[in-house]
């Protein structure tokens, strides 16, 4: 009876080394502390200078009097760190583009000339953006009575559209809007070729028809006038048909 109680001892003082974890060297594995979640941004809302007004507040720059500093506000949007603005010259396309970390800018830009603006928010951490409207206005210049319209905007056919070949006629769309609102007509070019020089008359309408042929690109634009024999030229549209 003494040698089995020995024998059990001995066995149980070897179960209780191994169940105390001497069996493993093996460290435990870390848990992640969990990562922070990253919201969207939202768009911001424009505030100034406000859509289709002439902006008349800026500061004319004292070593370029063809200039003036204007300050651009916005709404303050959630989930957002910065700001990118972006300015856009009408006549020439060109566009400035500005960073802030509040809700204003002030940029230099052209008396005298249509512009159209918008903002777009961005957040740390995330690629994601979210964009404003896009409002339009004339920056104010010297001794200017009447101001010439916007230029227009394609509707239908959007830019870069392909139209179905079923179609032997569509029709052009487009929009525009003028500080004085005296626009009187419009003139629309048409053609095949990328300078559109075949004019298809004047209109008081914002639409026209026109004929196409399947397999074919078209380019046109519109020139708006005012009742001061004001115009603007609109960008260069163009779309496909299948």
């Amino acid at each position: 009876m003494r040698i089995l109680k020995y024998i059990t001892i001995t066995f149980l003082l070897a179960t209780v080394f191994i169940s105390c974890g001497g069996g493993s060297d093996s460290e435990p594995t870390p848990v992640d502390p969990i990562a922070p979640v990253v919201l969207d941004p939202a768009a911001a809302g424009l505030v100034f200078p406000e859509d289709n007004t002439e902006c008349n507040e800026g500061v004319v720059n004292a070593n370029d009097e063809t200039k003036s500093t204007v300050t651009f506000q916005w709404s303050a949007s959630e989930n957002t760190d910065s700001y990118e603005v972006k300015v856009k010259n009408l006549e020439t396309g060109s566009i400035t583009t500005a960073i802030s970390a509040t809700n204003q800018k002030e940029i230099s830009i052209n008396r005298g000339t249509p512009y159209e603006w918008y903002v777009i928010s961005l957040a740390n951490g995330t690629s994601s953006t979210a964009t404003s409207e896009t409002w339009t206005f004339y920056n104010q210049g010297q001794g200017i009575e009447n101001y010439a319209p916007f230029p227009a905007v394609a509707i239908s056919p959007q830019r870069g559209a392909t139209i179905s070949s079923a179609n032997t006629t569509i029709t052009l769309e487009w929009s525009t809007s003028d500080v004085d609102d005296d626009i009187v007509s419009y003139e629309v070019l048409f053609d095949t070729a990328e300078t559109p020089i075949t004019s298809l008359g004047e209109t008081t309408e914002s639409s026209i028809e026109v004929t196409i042929t399947a397999g074919t690109t078209y380019y046109w634009k519109v020139i708006t006038k005012d009742s001061f024999d004001n115009t603007s030229n609109s960008e260069l549209f163009e779309f496909r048909v299948e």
